[in-house]
């Protein structure tokens, strides 16, 4: 009996296993979100959220195209199906495509979540 009642427990906790496992592997990325999408989304809206390297950002993006953040300013467009950022005087443009999560956002940059976020409408921190 005791083995049948352990056998039975570990074939239920490998059935949670992989149950956790493919609804974790399904939530990784968001689907990807048109250019139209995005500018809806994210015009005149606060993001917050934390980048793959750990970095924490608070963005509010008017929807003339200027970023407002705690202390700085910048620029964002879209090209195609991406979001795309340009930050004070560094002509560098990052460019992500926006994944819909859930509640949530992901950053996507070669089909690869670099960072999630969430979005409120409004500049609810005042920046």
């Amino acid at each position: 009996m005791i083995h049948s009642v352990k056998t039975t427990r570990g074939l239920l906790a490998g059935m949670f296993a992989v149950a956790v496992l493919g609804t974790a592997g399904s939530a990784m990325a968001g689907d990807a979100l048109s250019g139209d999408k995005i500018t809806s989304m994210m015009s005149d809206a606060t993001v917050e959220g934390k980048m793959s390297d750990g970095s924490a950002y608070s963005e509010f993006y008017q929807a003339d195209g200027t970023i407002k953040g705690k202390d700085y300013k910048g620029q964002w467009t879209i090209e195609a199906d991406s979001m795309c950022f340009v930050y004070g005087t560094d002509p560098k443009k990052m460019c992500f495509q926006v994944g819909q999560n859930g509640n949530g956002i992901d950053w996507l940059k070669d089909g690869k979540v670099d960072g999630t976020g969430t979005v409120s409408k409004g500049n609810i921190n005042n920046y």
